[in-house]
């Protein structure tokens, strides 16, 4: 637990818009706390990088991160918290949270799982770890290699068709969103596999306000919400295009 403090900082980083439904239940939950959302939208995707090359990019950005001396800093992104997590918190002091895919809360519902990621993130240990503790002899991993990109570059006019056409047929009990930029397109794989949907948003969200030692709603002042780094203008604007999806007046 952090130090509580009035108006604590925290940087929510992801690839690129993925990272807005995280920001946005963080927001929500922790209206005192003040954000700044760091993307890297011009180099998206991350899903076919290698490690090496996910560290290289992912450093760049905490460096800028760190400068701003944050309560702590959200990793929105399953492929970086995959891959990087262990490099990122040994390198820096202050407290780093990662999002991985909600496996356990799905296989606990029983039936077949399917468990839709970036190939990076399929590939690598922390995820199979987590498949190994808490994934069935029921879970089918599939490694979905432009999904995010379609996301990401149509965000603002999203083809049903488009999407269901780079989703894998399964006849699915569960499935469980392996990357962030998904979420965005929740509804649409929903009614496809029609079934339950689980991915790692409002955990990862309670997992920073105990982080923080925050559990009142209570401030001084309203919370300030930036965003640097990558397409700024896009950021914002998906992002208050989720809050009028869940009808709470943007900023």
């Amino acid at each position: 637990m952090v130090s509580n403090v009035q108006n604590p900082s925290v940087c929510v980083f992801d690839s690129g818009i993925g990272g807005i439904s995280l920001l946005f239940e963080c927001v929500r939950k922790l209206p005192r706390v003040d954000f700044t959302y760091f993307a890297d939208n011009f180099r998206v995707p991350y899903g076919d990088l290698s490690r090496e090359e996910l560290v290289e990019r992912v450093d760049e950005v905490f460096e800028e991160i760190a400068k701003s001396n944050p309560s702590a800093a959200v990793v929105a992104c399953n492929t970086v918290t995959a891959q990087c997590i262990d490099f990122l918190r040994n390198k820096y002091d202050f407290p780093i949270l990662g999002i991985q895919p909600a496996v356990k809360p799905a296989a606990e519902s029983g039936g077949r799982c399917l468990v839709l990621a970036t190939p990076a993130t399929v590939k690598s240990e922390s995820f199979k770890k987590l498949l190994q503790r808490y994934g069935g002899r029921n879970t089918r991993i599939i490694a979905c290699d432009k999904l995010a990109y379609q996301i990401e570059q149509n965000i603002f006019n999203l083809s049903e068709s488009g999407i269901e056409a780079l989703l894998p047929k399964f006849n699915a009990d569960t499935v469980v969103l392996g990357c962030t930029h998904y979420v965005l397109a929740k509804k649409i794989i929903q009614k496809f596999y029609n079934c339950p949907v689980f991915d790692g948003i409002s955990g990862t969200a309670d997992h920073l306000k105990e982080i923080l030692g925050i559990f009142d709603h209570e401030g001084k002042r309203a919370q300030k919400i930036a965003f640097s780094g990558g397409d700024s203008y896009k950021n914002r604007k998906v992002f208050n295009c989720v809050l009028r999806q869940e009808e709470v007046l943007s900023p």
